[in-house]
């Protein structure tokens, strides 16, 4: 990379810091099994895994807690989310609120994904003015995507439109906060949290043992 490069890169990252510009990104996994056969088994059981949100806080070196909340705010054990349904996502050595929706959901024959934007806390959908509890703005999406192909199971998590909440109203009291999550505690485990998650949707990666 040459200095040019390096240049508009920072001048990319301080707009985003600024809530200017927004970045996209992807970090995925895949397992090879021995035969057609065996991944078509294997590819019920990562479905499973995708949509048992809940469960993601046991992954083996998990950095975040991950609590699934029906359209009410309620919360709940369903092995699978539905459109509406909330997630709040508690990050490491923090304690504010994260909270994310679930927008879509798509199942197919070798491919079942849902997409989460940010949101407002459940319990104030009703209020005449949101405030997005999440440090990426609600034009921000991930899609949670596990796939079969012949022998092998790919898992992604796709990130789309990255910007900081860290403008406006719907940032409400928290910008600053949301640009020190996003910039500094998120960013250092953003790679970990999502690469450990697609290893364990693909089976590379399985549940902590208990004591």
């Amino acid at each position: 990379m040459g200095l040019k490069d390096m240049f508009e890169d920072l001048k990319k990252e301080v707009k985003v810091v600024q809530g200017e510009e927004t970045k996209d990104k992807e970090y995925s996994n895949h397992n090879e099994f021995a035969d057609e056969a065996t991944a078509i088994k294997e590819f019920e059981r990562s479905k499973k895994k995708l949509f048992a949100v809940n469960t993601w806080s046991k992954i083996a070196g998990s950095n975040s807690e991950f609590r699934l909340y029906d359209e009410r705010g309620r919360r709940t054990t369903a092995e699978k989310p539905e459109i509406g349904y909330y997630i709040e996502i508690i990050l490491p050595a923090s304690t504010i609120d994260n909270w994310v929706k679930v927008t879509a959901i798509r199942e197919e024959a070798n491919l079942a994904e849902f997409v989460v934007h940010p949101s407002e806390k459940p319990q104030e959908r009703g209020q005449e003015e949101k405030v997005i509890e999440h440090f990426f703005i609600k034009e921000a999406s991930s899609t949670f995507r596990v796939m079969r192909e012949g022998k092998t199971l790919h898992a992604y998590e796709i990130g789309r439109n990255e910007g900081i909440n860290n403008r406006g109203d719907e940032a409400g009291d928290r910008a600053l906060l949301n640009t020190l999550v996003a910039e500094g505690g998120w960013a250092g485990v953003q790679a970990l949290q999502w690469g450990r998650l697609t290893r364990y949707l693909v089976h590379l990666d399985e549940l902590e043992q208990p004591d």
